[in-house]
């Protein structure tokens, strides 16, 4: 296979973003293999509960990410230093605003998400003990993925993989101290991973202070007006409904696991670590399309945009093979590292057949995200994702209730699949129309007036 001078920039800002992303569901490893191992699996689902509470409130106000790589990327193409430094700016004060007002709204927030989950007594009252200290990390989430979004837009990869070294690696062996030595179970997770999360923002902060550029002053105009809060809202509508709707169909998938019982529960919360890995480790090379394509397109360079697509999708299609053939050899033992918990281990094995097919299912859906997110083609991802969910998953888990947990994760295949054909579909059309150029760029709500 040939190597060109792309591919070498695509992986300068893919290694780290796929090293960063990895560490995400390395934490989940551990979090899973320290809780695995105790005498219950009433501590595993809680958590699997609770985190996935969390992954529906945090990744809500996911656009704070994907929408600030895709403005910060073109800003970066423009170079516009105070388009980029303002972005910042309003985002962090959006994100933090936000976070307080999770922490205010905590009680109603846990109370209601929980009761949906539809977990058993024992395992919602270990997840709501989870959820009410993890909750406090709310602002620094927040705030993390605004400074991960404006360096990946800013072409600053090794950013975003130091914050999350830092985190993964702080939460692990805070994980083991607080668990395994001193006994705190799922309330140690959780307080580890708030500890964790504070750490990270605060090496964000320290990165992006460094990379301001020297001549920019701190002035009223960075802070900007409501009008400009408004408008940065307005172009990240269709993430967040995009987002919303495939969390909800993560929390659907996990509320009816629980419902065929603990031992079901705590076997999808290690196959779904599975699946996190897969679009964690693909998402580096989508990570890296949206600053290439968002600054192909603030450059209006369509020959670059069309070597960029092609190029992402060659490494990682190349990627969703080699997490196959992980998955297909070493699957079974990697369960076995995972969880002692006899029953939850055979349960487990006998639905791994499903992540084998996700990398190539999933892949495609993967980097077409990458690829509209860096030309600020929200709509187009909130569409397929309405279509995808509605018009898909549901109905295919409708009609393979009979089929019992096969059926879930078959549903959970489709939607995959759906997310790819309706993504794909649209980009061939914008292609076929050259699309991607002939519209203005969005409203930033970045002026300098």
């Amino acid at each position: 296979m040939r190597i060109n001078a792309l591919d070498y920039r695509l992986w300068q800002l893919a290694w780290p973003l796929m090293l960063t992303n990895i560490t995400v569901p390395l934490l989940g490893l551990v979090d899973t293999a320290v809780l695995g191992h105790l005498e219950s699996p009433e501590y595993l689902g809680a958590v699997a509960i609770g985190g996935n509470l969390f992954s529906i409130l945090y990744w809500t106000f996911g656009f704070m990410r994907m929408g600030t790589t895709g403005l910060a990327a073109q800003a970066f193409g423009r170079r516009d230093a105070f388009a980029q430094s303002a972005l910042l700016v309003r985002s962090l004060l959006m994100a933090t605003a936000i976070g307080l007002g999770l922490i205010l709204l905590q009680q109603p927030l846990i109370r209601i998400g929980l009761s949906l989950m539809g977990a058993s007594e024992d395992v919602t009252r270990l997840a709501s003990e989870y959820a009410s200290i993890r909750i406090w990390s709310a602002p620094a989430v927040l705030c993390q993925y605004t400074l991960v979004g404006w360096l990946i837009g800013t072409q600053y990869p090794r950013g975003p993989m130091l914050m999350l070294i830092l985190a993964n690696s702080l939460n692990m062996v805070l994980d083991i101290l607080f668990v395994t030595v001193w006994g705190w179970n799922s309330q140690g997770v959780a307080v580890a991973t708030v500890m964790a999360e504070y750490s990270a923002t605060g090496l964000g902060l320290w990165l992006v202070w460094r990379r301001r550029p020297l001549d920019l002053r701190f002035d009223r105009q960075l802070l900007g007006v409501i009008a400009d809060y408004l408008a940065i809202l307005q172009v990240n509508r269709y993430i967040l409904v995009r987002t919303v709707l495939l969390l909800l169909s993560i929390a659907f998938f996990t509320a009816q696991g629980a419902q065929q019982g603990d031992t079901v529960l705590a076997a999808n919360a290690v196959l779904i670590t599975f699946l996190m890995l897969i679009s964690n480790g693909l998402d580096g090379f989508a990570n890296a399309a949206e600053a290439l394509v968002g600054e192909a397109i603030g450059q209006r360079h369509r020959e670059q945009f069309g070597e960029v697509c092609r190029t992402a999708l060659r490494w990682s299609l190349w990627g969703a093979l080699l997490f196959t053939f992980i998955f297909v050899v070493g699957g079974d033992l990697i369960i076995s590292l995972l969880t002692s918990i006899p029953e939850v281990v055979v349960t487990a094995k006998v639905y791994i057949p499903w992540i084998w097919a996700m990398p190539f299912a999933a892949v495609w859906g993967f980097l077409l995200d990458g690829i509209f997110i860096g030309a600020t083609r929200t709509r187009d991802m909130q569409n397929t994702m309405l279509l995808a969910t509605i018009g898909v998953f549901l109905p295919v888990w409708w009609l393979t209730q009979s089929w019992g947990n096969h059926g879930l994760w078959f549903a959970m295949l489709s939607l995959m699949l759906a997310r790819a054909a309706g993504m794909g579909w649209l980009f061939f059309r914008h292609s076929r129309h050259d699309r991607w150029f002939t519209r203005s760029n969005p409203t930033t709500g970045i002026n300098q007036t």
